[in-house]
């Protein structure tokens, strides 16, 4: 299910839709790095192309890091 979820970032509220997996997975990558969520987002906000909305931007983190950890663990 998708829900639209209300941030804060860089002083400025926004909010982004993404299903409740890609946010279970990003609060958990968030909590691996030791680092708040509205950081985590602001941080993919600022490197994001004007061309991808931030929803799709942090689903792309979320799928990289999960690329990554699973070449890893080859």
């Amino acid at each position: 299910m998708t829900v639209k979820r209300s941030i804060a970032i860089r002083g400025h509220r926004t909010s982004i839709s993404i299903e409740d997996e890609f946010w279970s997975e990003f609060q958990a990558i968030a909590e691996d790095r030791r680092q708040p969520v509205a950081a985590l987002v602001a941080e993919i906000d600022a490197k994001r192309s004007p061309a991808v909305n931030l929803s799709s931007a942090v689903r792309l983190f979320v799928l990289a890091d999960a690329l990554r950890r699973a070449a890893a663990d080859q």
